[in-house]
């Protein structure tokens, strides 16, 4: 997350060191039998399997470019490609034209169920990448990004193997994983350009980040940057049917609406684009250290952060009209 400002506001750190986490990049999680409920989608135990092989060892803190993204992208092609995601453009991958080693937006589709509402899309995005390795500090070298971020990268996978699974949307979902979002946002810029281009009718932009441990103390379960800029927060939890999302008076005062893969869709396109995240400046003190480690993960609340998050989705896609307005 391009955060420079968090330098001053995080805690003494916590070294913790992992173990490398022997698991093919072609790996895919067997896919459970569907529950009967969407609030049962996903959990711990999976969510763990996937955090584990995204912010371990062997892929050495993912930075753009490098053999460890290559592996996270393998990762994130097949999983698509196991529950059905088609790819966007001929294969999943988006070459970066904006950045000097070979890195690549990973980006799959699930078409809308309906005739009409087929051809507005909604975009769920997260960054993969991190920034690989950084100087020793306990004998770790490795920037794992566990929190930052592969758990948005997980949040969207798994949201992606729910439509993919029960097309039960009647908008079009693009989902996208994005590299070089350390560089400057370099990815979603380059996939924002590029859509906006083919005239692509987007609807709205909606971001993960950071969302591996709880907020603290909050009547809120998680947060959007750019609150007031629209009512996502207002329909998202009409459809969640709970005080799911609110607002973070610490996101607004450092701007964190503008550092995240979000910003380049909302410039391109003017329409809704926001970040969901649960991170809130209090609550984990190894922002771009190597203690970003996915032992330090809430992997129950990441579970619940996918279940909670399905309803309001298939809502927003599945509406009428286009609920979602940006602020006057």
């Amino acid at each position: 997350m391009i955060m420079k400002t968090l330098i001053y506001v995080l805690a003494a750190l916590l070294m913790v060191n992992c173990g490398s986490a022997q698991v093919s990049e072609t790996t895919v999680i067997e896919s459970p039998a569907l529950p009967d409920s969407g609030d049962m989608f996903t959990n711990s135990e999976r969510i763990g399997k996937m955090m584990n092989y995204l912010a371990s060892n062997d892929l050495k803190g993912r930075d753009s470019g490098s053999e460890g993204i290559e592996m996270a992208a393998k990762y994130i092609e097949n999983y698509f490609r196991s529950y059905r995601l088609q790819p966007y453009f001929e294969t999943y991958r988006d070459t970066l034209s904006n950045f000097k080693k070979p890195s690549y937006n990973i980006v799959g589709i699930i078409e809308g169920n309906d005739p009409e509402l087929k051809d507005e899309f909604i975009l769920i995005g997260a960054h993969y990448d991190h920034i690989g390795t950084i100087k020793p500090e306990n004998g770790d070298f490795i920037a794992n990004g566990a929190n930052d971020n592969a758990s948005g990268t997980s949040t969207v996978l798994e949201l992606a193997r729910y439509f993919g699974t029960q097309k039960t949307n009647k908008r079009s979902l693009i989902f996208a994983l994005f590299s070089a979002e350390e560089k400057g946002l370099l990815g979603s810029k380059h996939l924002a350009k590029k859509l906006k281009e083919e005239g692509l009718n987007l609807y709205t932009m909606l971001n993960f980040e950071m969302t591996g441990v709880p907020l603290k103390g909050k009547d809120y379960f998680m947060y959007i940057t750019g609150y007031d800029m629209s009512n996502l927060a207002e329909v998202s939890n009409k459809y969640a049917k709970e005080n799911l999302v609110g607002f973070l008076p610490t996101a607004k005062e450092f701007n964190l609406y503008q550092r995240s893969d979000n910003y380049p869709f909302h410039g391109e396109f003017g329409v809704p684009s926001h970040t969901f995240c649960t991170f809130d400046f209090t609550n984990f003190n190894h922002y771009h250290k190597v203690g970003d480690e996915p032992d330090l993960m809430d992997f129950g609340h990441m579970a619940t952060l996918v279940n909670k998050t399905i309803p309001v989705i298939e809502g927003i896609a599945n509406a009428p009209s286009q609920e979602i307005k940006l602020s006057e």
